[in-house]
Parts: C-alpha cells; sequence; structure tokens
C-alpha cells in the first residue's frame, strides 16, 4: 500500500550504520541523513525553473486540480504535495534494473529451496494454512506476477524489504505522471531535457493475463478486484477497474466476504469470476476464518486463478531477507546472487537467541548483540505492513529498546542493520505557498515476472516513508535520456 500525508514529521536520525548485511515494512528508515544528498544537474535546473514564483505558482495549483480530478487521494489526503518528480539519469536506472533482477533471482532461488526444505521453511513461521496455500502449484510463470523492492539509493542501493503479496501504487503512479505531465514547469524542463515515464498497469494487467492464459483453456478473463471495503486504496481499485474495462475486460471491485464457491466456480456479487487480483493479505484472510473460506477453497481446487498466488507468502516474509543475507545459506545462490546480496541486502537475522555472524565475524549470541548496538538497528514484525510494529533503534529510549526486543524474542521479528537514507531538497506546496524542505526518499522498483518496470518513489522527513504510516508524499518516476 501507498503513502502520503500533507505533514511532515521529523524524526531522529540513526547514527552511521556499521557492518555488513538488508529488508521491508515501509522503507524502514535507517541511516542517517548521512545518506547524503544525491542531486544532479537535471535536479538543479529543476529546482530553478521554480524559483520563478508565477511558475512555480501555476504548477501548485494545476497539480492540485489535476490530484482531485484524478481522484489521487489517499484517505482524502492528496498523493503528492511535492513539484519535483524524482530524476533518474538513464545510467542510474540501469543500475536499479541491474541489481533488482538479480536480487530477484536470488529469491527465486530461495523460493524453490522452500519449497523442497521442509525445515528451511520452518525459519519463516508460517502458519499452518499458509504453508498449505503456499504448497499449492501457482498458474503462470512466478508466484508474484507483479512485486515490488523497496529500498534507498545512497550510492548504492540497498533493498530493505520484499513486497512479493500485494504490491500497490501502480495505477497512483501512471495517474500521477499524467498530472504532473501538464504541469508548466514540466513543460519548460522538457525544452532542456529528453525524459519519459514508464508506464505500470498495462505492465500489471499483462503479468495477469499471463498468469490466466497458461490454464485458461481459451476461456476469456473475467476480473475481481479483492480488498477490505472503506480503505484509503479504494480510489485505486477504481482506477485499476477503468483500465480492465477500457481493455475490453469484465471488472468487479468486491470484499472477500461478498465471494462464493459453488459448483467448481467463483462468484463475485453473483457473477462468476475466474482471475483474482488479489489486493488482500493472506493473514488478512485466515484471520476472517469461514468468511473468506471461498476463495481460498477455489484457489486451492484450481477453480480461479489468483495473482499474486498465495505462494507469495513465502518471500513476502521478512525473513525470507534474513535467509538472503545469512551466510550459512550461502551455498543457496550463484555468484553473482551472492556479490548482488552482499552489495544490496543488508544484514538482517531471525531474531532469537544464539550464535550468528555480522560481516563474517562472529556473534557469540545475536540477542545480547541486538540489546548492546541499539543505535545501529531496526526491530520488526516478520509478517507487518505500513510501519506497524517497527521499532528504530535509535528512535526510542534504552528502555523502549529493552521492552521491543522482549516482544521480539517471544513472537516471529527480524533485525536488521540500519541503512543511509538520502535526503534531497524537494519544491512542496504547503500551507498555501511553496516551501523547500530537505527530505528522505525511496527507491522501489516494480518487477512484473521479474523484469523491471518503474519505480515507486516516496518522500518524508520522516524515518518511516509510508504513505499507510500516513507521513509524506509520493513523486512519479522520471528518467532523463539527456539533453533536448
Amino acid at each position: 500500500m501507498v503513502e502520503v500525508s500533507g505533514r511532515v514529521f521529523e524524526t531522529p536520525s540513526p547514527p552511521s550504520p556499521q557492518g555488513g548485511g538488508r529488508n521491508r515494512t515501509r522503507p524502514q528508515g535507517g541511516g542517517r541523513n548521512g545518506g547524503g544528498r544525491l542531486v544532479s544537474a537535471p535536479v538543479e535546473i529543476y529546482n530553478r525553473l521554480l524559483e520563478d514564483e508565477t511558475l512555480a505558482a501555476a504548477s501548485a495549483e494545476m497539480l492540485e486540480a489535476g490530484q482531485r480530478e484524478r481522484r489521487l487521494t489517499f484517505g482524502g489526503r492528496p498523493l503528492s504535495i511535492a513539484l519535483r518528480p524524482q530524476l533518474l539519469s538513464r545510467t542510474a536506472y540501469e543500475r536499479v534494473v541491474s541489481a533488482s533482477q538479480t536480487v530477484y533471482s536470488a529469491l527465486q532461488a530461495l523460493e524453490r529451496a522452500l519449497l523442497a526444505d521442509r525445515g528451511l521453511r520452518a525459519e519463516l513461521d508460517l502458519q499452518p494454512e499458509e504453508e498449505r496455500l503456499a504448497l499449492v502449484e501457482p498458474r503462470g510463470p512466478s508466484s508474484s506476477p507483479s512485486s515490488r523492492l523497496d529500498g534507498f539509493l545512497s550510492g548504492r542501493l540497498r533493498y530493505v524489504e520484499y513486497n512479493a503479496e500485494s504490491p500497490a501504487g501502480m495505477a497512483y503512479g501512471d495517474h500521477l505522471t499524467a498530472a504532473f505531465d501538464a504541469l508548466p514547469v514540466i513543460r519548460q524542463f522538457r525544452r532542456r531535457f529528453r525524459i519519459r515515464s514508464v508506464p505500470l498497469r498495462n505492465r500489471q494487467l499483462a503479468s495477469m493475463l499471463r498468469a490466466f492464459r497458461s490454464a485458461a483453456n481459451g476461456t476469456q478473463p473475467v476480473i475481481a478486484i479483492v480488498d477490505w471495503p472503506g480503505l484509503p486504496t479504494s480510489t485505486e481499485f477504481e482506477m485499476f477497474r477503468d483500465f480492465f474495462e477500457g481493455r475490453g475486460i469484465r471488472t468487479v471491485i468486491c470484499e472477500p466476504r461478498e465471494l462464493e464457491f459453488r459448483r467448481g466456480r467463483l462468484y463475485a456479487g453473483g457473477k462468476p469470476v475466474n482471475l483474482v487480483y488479489r489486493r488482500v493479505l493472506t493473514s488478512e484472510l485466515l484471520a476472517r476464518g469461514d468468511e473468506t473460506r471461498a476463495l481460498r477453497q477455489a484457489y486451492l481446487e484450481g477453480a480461479v486463478c489468483v495473482v499474486n498466488s498465495f505462494r507469495a507468502k513465502l518471500l513476502h516474509k521478512k525473513m525470507s531477507l534474513a535467509l538472503l543475507s545469512d551466510d550459512r545459506y550461502a551455498g543457496l545462490y550463484t555468484a553473482e546472487q551472492r556479490r548482488a546480496i552482499a552489495r544490496h541486502v543488508p544484514w538482517t537475522r531471525k531474531v532469537r537467541q544464539g550464535a550468528t555472524t555480522r560481516a563474517g565475524r562472529p556473534v557469540a549470541d545475536l540477542a545480547a548483540y541486538i540489546a548492546d548496538h541499539q543505535q545501529e538497528l531496526v526491530l520488526k514484525p516478520n509478517d507487518e505492513y505500513g510501519g506497524k510494529g517497527v521499532v528504530l533503534g535509535w528512535a526510542v529510549s534504552p528502555d523502549e529498546w529493552t521492552a521491543a526486543l522482549r516482544t521480539a524474542l517471544k513472537e516471529s521479528f527480524v533485525v536488521q542493520e540500519a541503512v543511509p537514507v538520502p535526503r534531497q531538497e524537494f519544491p512542496v506546496m504547503l500551507d498555501g505557498r511553496v516551501q523547500r524542505l530537505d527530505l528522505a526518499m525511496d527507491m522501489d522498483p516494480y518487477l512484473f515476472d521479474g523484469r523491471v518496470a518503474g519505480c515507486l518513489a516516496r518522500l518524508s522527513s520522516s524515518a518511516l516513508l509510508n504513505v499507510t504510516a500516513g507521513a509524506g508524499s509520493i513523486v512519479p518516476t522520471y528518467i532523463v535520456e539527456g539533453a533536448a
């Protein structure tokens, strides 16, 4: 799910992280503004254009109107209050693509190992029903036709989370790009630079149809977009419905309790559906028990194509990143994958007592190590989202850290090293005027069947860059191809 707010919150920054290693909740933050400032000539020129108060005011007014017209809101707030998009050079984008696809290939190797090894699978702390669903063979070339790696680009990319189950923001991103394309400042900027965006909704649909057609037997898709009612992301469901129907595919939005499974077919609001765009999380479905049985039963019997599949839960668990970074499992990966993990995945471990390693050095007892290195570590629940339950060591008192560690030892948690968070100055519309704020920015590439296409970019002064958490803004991403 994405995040946004018209407010900016200040949060203490961690000291310079040490040690080697990597994970997601919304990018945890981690890393001081020691992340540095990623400023390029195009960024400087864009910012200078907005020194023209008339141009800035006209652009701000048009952005507000464009978002209102396109229903670009999250919980009633505009998605973006920043007037500058993320600007990536073509070289930088190519590095993002290469790093992301190599880490993704390592995750696929891990998934194969998890399916083959029950003992390794136990490390994920799956519920019995989660495991039963995950072991059902999904349709299509991958268990997660669409996914997202969440991280930070500060000298090098560090991925702190992997959203394998239900990545959001793609329709928002396309519509926000359209709103930015109309801004006077973007038109001025295009006179200086050739820029392009990467459409996402068409790639989401293509990945869904690949999965569907792998066993469709010539039938036509009828899509159900499934999640709970009243969510702040409901406008994005409507955007996807309109997009799918615009391509001739019947689509309905429904909640899991409205689904019925009878005589071998799944029904949504009385209409048969055969392709489910699943935005609801597995854990939420299971928490409702029999109320949500229809979707699970249809999936288990192969009566419906579900995207993303329930197997996605294996890698969606934050423990998957610990299994990447833990050198005990290095044999699962190729030399190229190990290099990518070392460079792009911060040190992450399952919270427990006992020996481990960090940066190749022995750690006698992990629990004691966590207690002693509060300022450079983050604690995360193994299966939450939107920043829920995340504890940033540098942002809490020693007593709070001790209590958090006690909880983490009793429940299912990972610990992760803090990573540098880059900061840039962004022109932002606040209180009716353009202000320049120093904001943290994340880098979250989308993958469709393992191929990168576009990035989600979130801005905040909070260490938790999460729309769900309610602090920040999102901006579209443009690739700068060169001078116009």
